[in-house]
């Protein structure tokens, strides 16, 4: 198996974000013609458990070596020793960037079953290995069991199976008070297992054509801010040769996309009433038309244009060739950041209402059904404001905390008011986890008197936080 999940352009400096971030030591490789027995003793001398095997010329990965391989291919079947690594290694690696995200690397071993992950630079050069140990050192996500599940998974029944289990073990965490940032990064991790496994079933149903495609998460699942009551919002970018090819393609992918948008609906994440989604031939289009289609959103500002701006410009990729997604990104932070009119009307528009707090009243609630809206009033603010900081500053990360800290840290925030920020967020998450798990609740909806005195006064300090971040927005853009 020789896969590469995400690419980056040639040329390109080492990253200080993303899994760089995970490599604390200079990378441990050997030749292929090293024998078994030296590669040993390096793993040893250098306290690993794994050692990557690169050709010498281009320090390419070609293969990787564990202990545990060294005791069932050699010792075990009494095999020489003084063998070459070349024989007795994994050929292929799977590889991601420095550039991606932990939550790659997660998604990337628990798809592949892997307790070692190569990462390579942008030139495709060994950089460094990240264990599980590595990338759950801080972590507790436990999810050995329903990654065995859908691993496990061959049909459409035992797919609807393993959504359903995965459904009912996010709710079990609620219940138990999980925090809402583990929940979600838990949630994420399981439903994109989920998905992948629901394009491979299409996938083996369809003869796609053998161009580069990308399937691309967009809004909450684009932001790994799925909460227990989410719809489907995704869609498809594909590379042809020529784009006098395009709709041909379109007319390709449309079927298989369209394949997979039943099958997540039947495992529980509704189709999108809007239409966002990549079987709709809207939202399956080449790397050229996502690109013209970004510019006639920033060049005309309506809207419906800053509505779609809410939505599809928090993507990430989920299958397929992720370098797509990743080239696409670049582009556009680069095109809004040079766009402060559109910038600005994104402003303007997510301060065109503020948190639900009165000046004599704790709350304003809706009127008629006495509510707060935890997602409207409370969630948007911060995700809007973030957005809007992540595109004019460049920053890449596309959940709402992590813009947030990429914000402060660019900006200069004092740490503790970025903090706060971000447990502000989790705390209005943390409610709306518990109320769709409620019997016949209004998933986002919650009357102040049903909150205890404590959690009445964490959602105001919560509501004061969001207007904290919308005045940084109001001033920023003189609006």
């Amino acid at each position: 198996m020789s896969t590469v999940l995400a690419g980056l352009e040639e040329g390109e400096s080492r990253p200080s974000g993303g899994l760089a971030a995970l490599l604390r030591r200079a990378p441990v490789h050997v030749a292929p013609d090293t024998s078994v027995r030296d590669a040993l003793g390096r793993m040893c001398a250098e306290r690993v458990g794994a050692v990557v095997v690169v050709d010498p010329a281009s320090l390419r990965p070609l293969g990787i070596l564990t202990q545990r391989d060294a005791i069932e291919r050699v010792a075990l079947v009494a095999g020489d020793l003084d063998e070459a690594v070349a024989g007795v290694m994994t050929g292929g690696v799977v590889s991601l960037p420095l550039t991606a995200s932990p939550h790659q690397a997660r998604l990337a071993m628990a798809r592949y079953d892997l307790r070692h992950l190569v990462v390579v630079d942008g030139t495709g050069r060994f950089a460094g290995v990240v264990s599980r140990g590595d990338l759950y050192a801080s972590r507790r996500l436990h999810t050995e069991d329903l990654v065995e599940v859908i691993q496990a998974v061959f049909d459409v029944p035992t797919l609807v199976d393993a959504a359903r289990k995965v459904g009912h073990a996010a709710g079990v965490l609620v219940d138990q008070g999980a925090s809402a940032e583990y929940v979600s990064e838990w949630i994420a991790t399981l439903n994109d297992l989920i998905v992948l496994a629901a394009i491979d079933i299409a996938e083996a149903e369809f003869d796609l054509p053998l161009v580069r495609w990308c399937w691309l998460a967009f809004g909450s699942e684009g932001r790994l801010e799925q909460t227990l009551d989410t719809d489907q919002d995704n869609g498809l970018i594909f590379a042809p040769e020529s784009e006098q090819d395009a709709d041909g393609l379109r007319s390709c992918f449309l079927p298989f996309a369209r394949r997979v948008n039943e099958l997540l609906d039947l495992c529980g994440f509704p189709l999108c009433k809007g239409g966002v989604m990549a079987g709709n031939p809207k939202w399956c289009l080449s790397l050229v038309e996502w690109r013209g289609q970004f510019i006639e959103w920033m060049r005309s500002a309506s809207p419906d244009d800053l509505l779609n701006a809410t939505i599809f410009f928090d993507f990430r990729p989920l299958a397929g060739e992720q370098g797509l997604a990743v080239a696409l990104k670049e582009w556009l932070l680069a095109a809004a950041g040079d766009n402060p009119l559109f910038l600005r009307f994104m402003a303007a528009n997510a301060l065109r209402s503020g948190p639900p707090l009165g000046r004599i009243r704790d709350f304003v609630v809706d009127r008629q059904t006495g509510f707060l809206d935890l997602k409207r009033d409370g969630v948007r603010p911060f995700v809007d404001a973030a957005r809007i900081y992540a595109l004019a500053l460049g920053i890449e990360e596309t959940s709402t905390a992590g813009r947030l800290r990429g914000a402060g840290a660019a900006l200069r925030w004092a740490p503790r008011e970025t903090d706060s920020l971000v447990e502000a967020l989790h705390f209005i998450q943390q409610l709306r986890l518990r109320r769709q798990r409620v019997p016949a609740s209004q998933a986002n909806l919650v009357a102040p008197d049903d909150l205890s005195e404590l959690e009445r006064s964490f959602l105001k300090e919560s509501f004061r936080q969001a207007r904290k971040l919308q005045q940084k927005l109001q001033i920023r853009y003189q609006l």
